[in-house]
C-alpha cells in the first residue's frame, strides 16, 4: 500500500471505532476500504474482524464505570457469547466467498426494528426476569454466532437483543455490549490468526486507528441522553441496512 491508501485506512479504522463504541456497525467503514483497495472478499472480511478488536477494547474501557453491578449477568452472557463466536468462525471459514453477504441486510434492518419496538417486542416475550433461561441462551448464542461470522454491525444486535433480555439504563446496555463485543472480537482474532486468511498490512494499521476511535466514541456516547442515544442508533442501524440492500442487489 502506498502513503495515500494507509491514510485513507487508518482515516476508516478511526472513524469505525468511534462508530462501534457508540452503535456498532463500524466494521462497515472499513470493509468497503479494504475491498476497494484490492483485498478479496473472504480475506477483507477477516482482516476487518481482526481489527476492530483494539477498538472494542478501549469501548470497553471508556465505559468500564456502567458494567458496575453486572458481574453476575456476565457469568451468564459472556460464555454464551463465546461459544457462539467459535461456532460462527467455524461456519464462515466452510462458506463460499459472498454467500453470507446477501443476509446482513434482513439481519441488520430485523435487529434495527427490534430495538426501535422494544418496549412491544418485550411486552410480547416477558419481562426478563420473567423469561426462562433457555430464551436467553438462543438469542444471545445467536448473536455470537452472528459476530464470527460477519461482525458488521454486530453492536446493532447486540443492544437490541440486550434491550428485550435485561432491564437497564441504555448507557448500561451498551457498556453490556462493549464488553461482549470484546468477547467475539478475541474469539475471531484467535480463530483467523490461526487458520483465516489474515491481511497483516491492513490489521497493522486499523488497530491503532480503531484503538483511538473507540476510545473517543466511548466517552462520548456516554454523555448523550438515553433517548437520543438510541435514536441514533436505531437510525444508524435502518441506514446501514438500507446500503447492505443496495450492495446485495448491485
Amino acid at each position: 500500500m502506498d502513503l495515500g491508501a494507509l491514510l485513507v485506512l487508518g482515516a476508516a479504522g478511526v472513524a469505525a471505532g468511534g462508530v462501534n463504541a457508540v452503535a456498532g456497525g463500524g466494521s462497515l467503514i472499513m470493509l468497503p476500504v479494504l475491498l476497494a483497495l484490492g483485498v478479496p472478499p473472504i480475506q477483507a472480511t477477516v482482516t476487518n474482524s481482526i481489527s476492530v478488536t483494539g477498538g472494542y477494547s478501549a469501548s470497553v474501557l471508556g465505559t468500564w464505570p456502567d458494567l458496575h453491578g453486572q458481574r453476575a449477568r456476565l457469568r451468564l452472557l459472556a460464555p454464551t457469547v463465546l461459544l457462539g463466536a467459535v461456532t460462527g468462525c467455524v461456519l464462515l471459514l466452510h462458506t463460499p466467498p459472498g454467500v453470507f453477504a446477501k443476509l446482513m441486510p434482513l439481519l441488520v434492518l430485523a435487529a434495527s426494528l427490534l430495538l426501535a419496538f422494544q418496549t412491544r417486542v418485550s411486552r410480547l416475550v416477558g419481562e426478563p426476569h420473567a423469561q426462562p433461561v433457555w430464551l436467553r441462551f438462543v438469542l444471545l448464542f445467536g448473536v455470537g454466532v452472528y459476530g464470527g461470522y460477519f461482525n458488521s454491525v454486530l453492536g446493532v444486535i447486540l443492544i437490541a437483543v440486550l434491550s428485550v433480555v435485561v432491564v437497564e439504563s441504555m448507557n448500561r446496555i451498551v457498556a453490556l455490549k462493549n464488553l461482549l463485543q470484546l468477547v467475539v472480537g478475541v474469539v475471531a482474532t484467535t480463530m483467523y490468526t490461526l487458520f483465516g486468511p489474515v491481511y497483516w498490512p491492513a490489521v497493522a494499521v486499523l488497530v491503532p486507528a480503531t484503538l483511538l476511535g473507540g476510545f473517543v466514541g466511548a466517552r462520548v456516547g456516554r454523555r448523550l441522553p438515553a433517548g437520543t442515544l438510541r435514536a441514533v442508533i436505531v437510525a444508524f442501524g435502518v441506514t446501514v441496512a438500507g446500503v447492505l440492500f443496495v450492495r446485495a442487489m448491485s
